[in-house]
C-alpha cells in the first residue's frame, strides 16, 4: 500500500459523511506504519472502542469505510476465523459492520464481515504478527498467494458497501 496523508484517509471515507470524516481519529504515527507490508490501513477509535475504520486502495484510489464492532466482552473467548486473511484467533476476530455507502446506508442497510480485532491482517499473512499457535492452518499457498487472497476478500467487502 502507497502511505497515505490524514488529509487522504478523510477524503477517501465513502459510508460517513464528510463532517463525521473530519472529527474520527486518525492514527497519529502514519510515517512510522510499515506501509510496504500493509494490504490496508486498519485502525480502532482509542476513544470510542465500538468504533474501527479501514482504507483499501481499490482501482488506484484509497477507499475508507467507518464500522462498528463489539467491545470488549467479558464472555468465555472462542477460536475463530477471519473471513479477510483467515487466521483464527481465541477472542481476537470480530464481527465488523459498515453502513453501506450512500441512500442504503442512510436508510440503515449495512454489510458486516468477520475480522481479526485488531485490523492486522496484513502482518499476520506476512507473518510480522503472531496470533499464537494454530493460528495460521496449514496451506499450500504461497506467501504472495495468501497476500492476493486477502487483497481480494477484502475488495468484494469493499465493493459490497460501496456497491
Amino acid at each position: 500500500m502507497k502511505p497515505l496523508t490524514e488529509r487522504e484517509i478523510r477524503a477517501a471515507f465513502v459510508n460517513c459523511t464528510k463532517g463525521e470524516a473530519k472529527r474520527l481519529s486518525v492514527p497519529r504515527d502514519l510515517g512510522d506504519l510499515p506501509w510496504e507490508d500493509l494490504d490496508y490501513l486498519g485502525w480502532r477509535d482509542p476513544l470510542a472502542p465500538g468504533r474501527a475504520f479501514l482504507v483499501a486502495e481499490l482501482d488506484g484510489r484509497p477507499r475508507a469505510l467507518a464500522l462498528r464492532c463489539p467491545g470488549p466482552s467479558s464472555r468465555t473467548a472462542r477460536r475463530s476465523m477471519c473471513s479477510v486473511c483467515v487466521t483464527t484467533h481465541t477472542g481476537g476476530v470480530s464481527l465488523m459492520v459498515a453502513p453501506k455507502a450512500g441512500k442504503a446506508g442512510r436508510q440503515g442497510d449495512s454489510v458486516g464481515i468477520y475480522l481479526c480485532g485488531d485490523l492486522a491482517c496484513s502482518l499476520y499473512v506476512r507473518g510480522r504478527k503472531d496470533a499464537g499457535p494454530g493460528a495460521r492452518l496449514h496451506e499450500t499457498l504461497t506467501t504472495e498467494e495468501k497476500i492476493l487472497r486477502t487483497v481480494a476478500n477484502l475488495s468484494a467487502f469493499v465493493a459490497r458497501v460501496t456497491g
